[in-house]
């Protein structure tokens, strides 16, 4: 018997469970392809970042930071010193970009530095030629720097006996009061060995080996002991009026930067810090003295920040650290972020892979501090009618940038981060348009604790707190004299002299580097 044909609802079911089939396999087809999009996007982004790290690595090894510029300098001294040596007579011209060839100035050396004159007379008082007499008509001079070699000597302090032909008493001038009893440091050597291992970063063994090469047989432990004493009379001058008066300004800067400290007897070292506070207003054209303190902290904490700045009103202006954020919660201090900061982020981004919107970003950053370097010095008023007419329109382009161009872009992204940066602390950037006392950046703080950074090398760790602690006294000390244009060095031996020649408290404002600068140009006046 032959099969039965198969009907039409038959073949209508067999093209419905087919399309049903393709149907699935098109949806495994897509959700497989969406699947590998979405992988490929990934991968996209982990290689994206992963480069932008090699990149950020790179910079910072063999970038222009200022230690990589100071070991380029290095090698461009080295050049230049073998080009010298193999053609000494030869005069270069600078060629500048203009492809303008110009010559070499002559540049005047400072006329305060002391002068020795060397008068050099012919070697005949008659003339080699006939032997006439010779008359003047005129001398050439010429000035180079030479260099008084560092002498260390030693200071003997005689004090003559007399007595009485009468009643044979005994009178004798009183000894003068040294910085360490039975010490054998005058005040200046203790500035001078203060300023060295704080003001310049070299370590008390490596004075050791510099002093034994001048004749000095002195041990590491006398110099470390020394400086403690000599910074411990300066700790009036930090504590009872820099730290005051400081926190008395309505604005204050504020940085931070890792302080390794050894921990006892257990063979490794604490994350401490080192806190930067800074009170400079003179880019306003304020005339109120800059001021410079240090405070170290077994920890990176806000409650470290918190207690420093008890009773502090005014502005801060320091970076996002999340430490920051119980201060501004009152209202009786106002945040004021770091512009610099949002520039690095994108820059760091920009420079691994520019593209259009990280180009316009950092064009719009430039203006805005092109116009800055323009008013800085100003009254706040003036600041504050350029930034009003000038910078806020290039502000507001930029933030606009950052909220619209920001919400296309995957948010694992390192640009939409950094705009995702400025967007939630948009407020605290946009500060200094509304105040011409403000900063639109906290480098400030930053240059005040480049240096410690930058020596930090050279000991790595601190032995004790106590020790971390005298590094913020000195170090407080020596920058606030840096900021207001003091020889930090003959300014420590001279006030440590007069503290422990009991100094009355009263008149502490009389050795604030300020007012001690002043001072010593009244006495040079006064005994002119």
């Amino acid at each position: 018997m032959s099969e039965q044909a198969p009907s039409i609802a038959d073949f209508l079911a067999r093209i419905a469970t087919l399309e049903v089939a393709v149907c699935a396999r098109d949806t495994t087809i897509a959700e497989r392809d969406e699947q590998l999009r979405r992988e490929r996007a990934e991968a996209a982004l982990r290689i994206q970042r992963l480069q932008l790290r090699i990149d950020r690595f790179n910079r910072k090894a063999f970038g222009r930071s200022s230690e990589k510029l100071d070991q380029m300098r290095l090698e461009l001294e080295d050049l230049e010193t073998d080009f010298a040596a193999s053609a000494p007579d030869l005069e270069l011209p600078i060629v500048a970009d203009t492809d303008k060839v110009r010559v070499l100035p002559v540049r005047k050396l400072n006329p305060n530095l002391p002068r020795k004159r060397i008068v050099r007379e012919p070697s005949c008082a008659c003339c080699p030629g006939c032997g006439g007499d010779m008359r003047a008509m005129g001398q050439d001079s010429e000035e180079m720097l030479d260099l008084a070699a560092q002498a260390w000597q030693v200071m003997e302090t005689v004090r003559p006996k007399y007595s009485c032909r009468t009643c044979d008493k005994i009178i004798q001038a009183p000894a003068p009061a040294k910085a360490i009893a039975r010490g054998k440091l005058s005040y200046a050597a203790l500035a001078h060995i203060m300023m060295a291992k704080w003001g310049y970063y070299l370590p008390f063994y490596r004075q050791v080996q510099m002093m034994a090469a001048k004749g000095v047989d002195i041990e590491r432990s006398t110099l470390a002991r020394s400086a403690g004493y000599a910074a411990a009379l300066l700790d009036p001058i930090y504590n009872n009026r820099i730290r005051e008066i400081g926190r008395t300004r309505t604005k204050i800067h504020t940085d931070d930067t890792r302080l390794p400290i050894l921990a006892p007897g257990k063979g490794r070292t604490h994350k401490g810090a080192l806190w930067v506070y800074v009170a400079d207003d003179r880019n306003s054209g304020s005339q109120e003295p800059p001021i410079a303190w240090y405070r170290a902290t077994m920890g990176r904490a806000g409650e470290s920040v918190m207690s420093e700045l008890a009773g502090f009103t005014g502005t801060l202006q320091a970076d996002g650290f999340s430490g920051y954020n119980q201060l501004y919660k009152g209202g009786a201090i106002r945040e004021a972020a770091c512009l610099a900061h949002l520039r690095r982020k994108i820059f760091d981004v920009h420079d691994s892979q520019p593209t259009e919107l990280s180009t316009t970003a950092m064009a719009g950053i430039q203006a805005i501090y092109w116009i800055e370097e323009e008013i800085r010095g100003l009254p706040p008023a003036e600041r504050l009618a350029a930034r009003r007419r000038r910078t806020r329109p290039l502000v507001r382009a930029l933030r606009r940038q950052l909220m619209r161009q920001g919400k296309g872009l995957s948010r694992h992204a390192d640009i939409a981060k950094a705009f995702a940066y400025g967007t939630r602390r948009w407020r605290a950037f946009n500060r200094f348009l509304y105040d011409g006392q403000l900063e639109p950046d906290n480098l400030i703080a930053e240059r005040a604790i480049r240096g410690f950074t930058v020596g930090r090398r050279n000991w790595l760790f601190s032995g004790s707190f106590a020790a971390a602690e005298r590094s913020a006294v000195v170090l407080s000390i020596i920058e606030t004299c840096k900021l207001c244009g003091v020889d930090a060095e003959a300014y420590m031996a001279d006030v440590t002299e007069r503290i422990q020649n009991d100094w009355p408290a009263s008149r502490w404002d009389e050795l604030m580097p300020w007012n001690w600068v002043r001072r010593q140009a009244m006495q040079l006046s006064s005994a002119a």
